[in-house]
């Protein structure tokens, strides 16, 4: 029996050489048709290799795929047919098929292995690639730093004067040789009792003002160092005031970078103490700051982020003393509403004096009245004043609040950091006495 006429092949199966009758009947032409492999090429034609198309796979080489039987690019052209003259009994070399085609067998030939998909090649010596990440967005440039003063204001800034002058200094000191000390030692002990006072949750104390220029953030300043002072846990002073506030100067922070509004997205429960104060300014007899600004002209501070950052941190430190806007912003108003204890602060001027009491009775008519939980801080800055200091806080404690007056201090009034130990005997006294009337009525808040 002829090769092609009635020949008998087993039924086809995944073995054997059943997969070349499976490629013919792809082909399409009559042979494969008829389930009859082609004819034998004559001699001279070229002979076509059968080649099963297959993606290129990363890391191969063209020698080694055109080995393993991978098909040619689509845009490879094939070669040149062999010359007339080749040498006798030589076949000549087959043109690469294009991509998509193939041809028959040659039957002179040993059947090639069924071709399988290349697996991609590694280094042995070169790490596997990474496993693809999930697509993240790209994580906000951490603000510059910026000083709070110009550098030539600094050399041009003379020394600090002492609160006091030296004449009233010499007669302090007389007078301690003939009074009682046991006095003394008893209100100071006092005083420290009322600002050690423990805290069952984070304590915020909001300081404002009808205006600005009137010693609001040297109060601030005042009351943040006290506390850290006479406290055993972390102490934070907060400025929300944007209008280039000078918060960080009395501070002594030599620059500042991050600021409420940067904090503001970058807060997370998971948080440690440790992590927060990495954003903060530290101050450099104690406590810490966060400013609202880097001394530049910019949008207000968004009533969120004021809230937000307050109610994060308040899991960190124990007091939180927020420099407010001046009144009647949104921020101071949220501010004087949500804070467990209040400082108004006031100018020993009749028309400060008047504006104050005003702000008073709109505390007073808030649905939980803030007048228990508020005291006023009457603030001479100037040494030659025209209103009696008892006359303009008789007036202001009408309304029901607790005043205390702050006297000029020479130190307070140069302007720059605030040095504690050059601060008057005086004012240091009643800045004593403000922060201990404030923690009073911050903790007994529930």
């Amino acid at each position: 029996m002829t090769q092609g006429q009635g020949e008998q092949r087993p039924p086809a199966h995944g073995g054997g050489d059943d997969w070349q009758r499976d490629v013919l009947r792809e082909l399409g032409d009559g042979a494969s048709g008829s389930g009859r492999p082609a004819a034998e090429p004559r001699r001279g034609e070229p002979t076509l290799r059968l080649v099963h198309p297959a993606p290129p796979q990363p890391g191969t080489t063209a020698e080694a795929d055109a080995g393993e039987g991978a098909s040619a690019p689509h845009d490879a052209s094939p070669p040149a047919a062999a010359p007339h003259d080749a040498p006798a009994g030589h076949a000549p070399q087959a043109p690469a098929p294009r991509a998509g085609t193939a041809a028959a067998p040659d039957p002179g030939r040993p059947a090639p292995p069924p071709t399988r998909p290349l697996a991609p090649r590694t280094d042995p010596g070169r790490p596997a690639p990474p496993a693809a990440r999930e697509p993240r967005l790209p994580a906000a440039p951490a603000p510059e730093s910026s000083p709070t003063l110009d550098p030539r204001l600094l050399l041009a800034l003379g020394s600090p004067l002492h609160g006091d002058s030296v004449s009233r200094r010499t007669g302090r000191a007389l007078r301690k040789l003939t009074s009682s000390v046991s006095q003394d030692v008893a209100e100071q002990t006092r005083i420290a009792r009322e600002l050690q006072q423990p805290v069952t949750t984070g304590r915020v104390v909001a300081v404002t003002s009808i205006r600005g220029g009137v010693g609001k953030s040297t109060v601030s300043a005042l009351l943040g160092r006290t506390l850290n002072h006479y406290r055993h846990d972390p102490v934070l002073t907060l400025e929300a005031d944007t209008a280039l506030g000078t918060l960080p100067v009395r501070m002594g922070a030599e620059a500042v970078r991050w600021t409420v509004a940067d904090l503001a997205p970058v807060l997370h429960p998971s948080m440690k103490l440790t992590d927060v104060t990495g954003y903060l300014v530290p101050v450099s007899d104690g406590g810490w700051l966060l400013p609202a600004s880097r001394g530049q002209v910019g949008p207000p501070l968004d009533m969120t982020a004021y809230r937000k950052v307050t109610l994060a941190l308040r899991r960190y430190f124990a007091v939180t003393v927020a420099d407010c806007e001046t009144l009647p912003g949104e921020v101071a108003r949220t501010a004087m509403d949500t804070a467990h204890a209040r400082v108004v602060v006031a100018p020993t001027t009749a028309e400060g004096v008047g504006a104050t009491r005003q702000v008073l009775d709109w505390l007073a008519r808030l649905p939980h009245s803030a007048l228990a939980t508020t005291v006023v801080a009457l603030v001479s800055n100037t040494p030659d004043t025209l209103l009696d200091d008892k006359t303009a806080a008789g007036h202001l404690k009408e309304a029901g609040v607790t005043v205390v007056t702050v006297p000029y201090d020479r130190h307070l009034a140069g302007g720059g950091p605030i040095r504690t130990d050059l601060l008057a005997h005086a004012t240091r006294q009643a800045v004593l006495r403000l922060a201990a009337e404030v923690m009073g009525r911050a903790v007994r808040v529930r």
